[in-house]
């Protein structure tokens, strides 16, 4: 079997596997679709008033996409990974022709499937409950693309790299929620304190926030295109290193 048919398999094997699981299927697309409720309907936007929500309503679109495109890979590869680690897994994978790498890369394809589901549901609920105006534009595959990957490989090395499943959980969340407000989603650079904006540039969301707000905005390719090349210099290299830190048998 070819690296293409090795990755096809296990593609089918996890996508299946979620779809069995039915409560990690609910809440993967109804946590995003709660959030845009609170503060879409309930908090809104006020452009001409003080306080957080104050810019229109469709700059918060990266923040909405950021919380699937964030969560899930972190927590969905992370605790796969603790789980195949405990569960001796991959001793049995060493077992087969399918490598880490080939491993790592057909989760992370189902991810970008999950999530590109969910990102279009996304986009729809916030055009109808927000009125936000949002240029679909092909550009937004890529950043979805490629932003998954990156975060998939940073679960990788999560999982391979924590002590137990609760404790990969854990640290997921205490990187991803300091990550969705300070980086450009929700909370605009010029509320933080002056010191600390140049320190939003050291997050991988920013560039996924920046550049999809670029691109629903209609801006032009030179606008979002150095986004974009700095996402995909940084998913190649966390799924390199996460791919190299999936527990090691031989």
């Amino acid at each position: 079997m070819t690296a293409t048919g090795r990755v096809g398999a296990e593609f089918t094997a996890a996508w299946r596997s979620f779809l069995r699981r039915r409560t990690a299927v609910f809440f993967t697309f109804f946590f995003p679709v709660l959030l845009i409720l609170i503060f879409g309907v309930l908090v809104q936007t006020q452009p001409t008033g003080g306080g957080l929500f104050t810019e229109p309503a469709g700059y918060y679109v990266p923040g909405y996409l950021a919380v699937v495109v964030l969560f899930t890979p972190l927590s969905r590869i992370g605790s796969t990974v603790a789980r195949h680690r405990d569960g001796n897994r991959f001793e049995k994978l060493a077992t087969t022709p399918l490598s880490r790498t080939e491993w790592l890369l057909a989760r992370t394809l189902v991810n970008v499937v999950i999530i590109g589901i969910a990102s279009l549901l996304i986009l729809g609920l916030v055009v109808l409950v927000t009125g936000a105006e949002v240029a679909l534009s092909p550009a937004l595959i890529p950043f979805i693309g490629i932003a998954v990957a990156l975060f998939c490989g940073v679960g990788a090395l999560l999982g391979s790299l924590a002590d137990s499943t609760d404790g990969t959980i854990a640290a997921s969340n205490t990187i991803a929620l300091p990550l969705l407000f300070l980086s450009e989603t929700f909370v605009p650079p010029d509320l933080l304190p002056t010191w600390f904006q140049p320190i939003v540039n050291l997050s991988p969301l920013t560039y996924f926030a920046r550049g999809v707000r670029a691109v629903t905005n209609e801006a032009s390719a030179a606008v979002w295109g150095r986004d974009l090349i700095v996402l995909c210099v940084l998913a190649v290299g966390f799924v390199a290193l996460g791919a190299y830190a999936l527990p090691r048998t031989d």
